[in-house]
């Protein structure tokens, strides 16, 4: 049963509508990311559930209350944002207690719920510093205990991360997964990264043009990429052109490739494959029945991982091979035969007019 409840919704700014029939429904406790490149209107979606936007069309539903139109502090939201925004004359302590002041909580209980919230974020020991005596990453570990004090319904998380470096980001990003977890609250985060919204969503919403491209789960949106926008823009993928031949076949040159599903396709017309650079090797098995002839065309070293960037019948791939002082890899103009199985390739239709997107170190 859904939680929370975006249906139909639309954003317009004058004559550009950045939102456009946005619907998503979210289940109590469970943390969803929506991603997408700059100017896709994640951010418009975050900010009007959190009553800073108020939708042109559609409705918002939190826990059976309507609140589509209601102001932003009666929806019992916690907001965290990209720049931190801590009051510079508050120290932590009073950073954390500003929303529960507001509420008009007493005293007593104030210091009881901040000293839980420091607790939690592991900052208990800063309770008197300010804002300008902490890194980025303990402001930020404020700015959330200061946004989940006041109990919300719902915590949203505008980019939180973007502003720090990558070491800093990949520790918190999991921080912040494990406290979600362990309050069970509701949460929307918004992010670009596309590796940040895999390794700590229940569901990822892509997100393209103002539209949810595809919902799923981080290893559906990775492995099964719903259109060519989700293929091109989660994870490397090499796109491949061919030609539609029966259900499951296409032919991409003098190679036939068999699907493990129906391409929709209808026989002799265009179609893209997707492959993944992990997918494809040099070598046969059983299960890699599909080989399609390729040219090297460079290779990259990468420590563990040698990435092979080939030409073929169909346009540019990439491939990736363990790095074996044994075995050394193929160099540039040697002609291999790479093997993958038909439940590693995906048929895209190609869309009219549109260019094959080509695999990028």
């Amino acid at each position: 049963m859904s939680f929370l409840r975006i249906d139909a919704v639309s954003k317009s700014f004058g004559a550009n509508t950045v939102v456009k029939k946005f619907d998503l429904s979210i289940r109590k406790g469970e943390f969803i990311s929506l991603l997408g490149p700059s100017g896709c209107g994640k951010t418009t979606v975050l900010r009007m559930v959190a009553g800073f936007e108020m939708p042109s069309s559609g409705s918002i539903v939190i826990d059976g209350d309507d609140v589509t139109n209601r102001p932003a502090n009666r929806r019992r939201i916690g907001m965290v944002f990209q720049a931190y925004a801590l009051f510079p004359n508050m120290n932590v302590f009073n950073n954390v207690a500003f929303g529960l002041k507001i509420t008009g909580a007493g005293k007593a209980q104030i210091r009881t719920r901040v000293e839980e919230m420091l607790s939690l974020i592991g900052l208990s020991h800063l309770a008197d510093r300010y804002p300008y005596q902490m890194s980025g990453g303990q402001q930020q570990r404020v700015a959330l205990a200061r946004a989940l004090a006041p109990q919300p319904r719902v915590l949203l998380l505008d980019e939180p991360l973007s502003a720090l470096d990558a070491k800093i980001r990949t520790s918190l990003r999991e921080e912040i997964r494990q406290i979600q977890q362990r309050l069970g609250i509701t949460t929307i985060f918004v992010t670009h990264d596309q590796e940040e919204a895999l390794s700590i969503s229940d569901r990822v919403v892509v997100m393209n043009a103002g539209r949810a491209d595809q919902i799923g789960t981080p290893y559906e949106i990775y492995n099964r990429p719903a259109t060519r926008f989700v293929a091109g823009f989660v994870g490397t993928l090499s796109l491949v052109d061919g030609v539609a031949g029966s259900d499951h076949t296409v032919a991409v040159g003098d190679c036939p490739i068999t699907l493990a599903e129906p391409s929709r396709c209808e026989p002799g017309t265009p179609v893209t494959l997707a492959l993944r650079p992990e997918a494809v090797k040099l070598e046969q098995t059983a299960e890699r029945i599909n080989r399609l002839t390729c040219r090297v065309e460079d290779t990259s070293f990468l420590g563990s991982v040698v990435r092979l960037r080939l030409s073929s019948a169909g346009g540019t791939l990439l491939a990736d091979t363990f790095n074996s002082p044994a075995a050394p890899p193929p160099v540039p103009g040697e002609k291999v035969d790479l093997y993958f199985s038909p439940a590693d390739v995906i048929a895209l239709a190609k869309e009219p007019g549109a260019k094959a997107v080509q695999a990028a170190h």
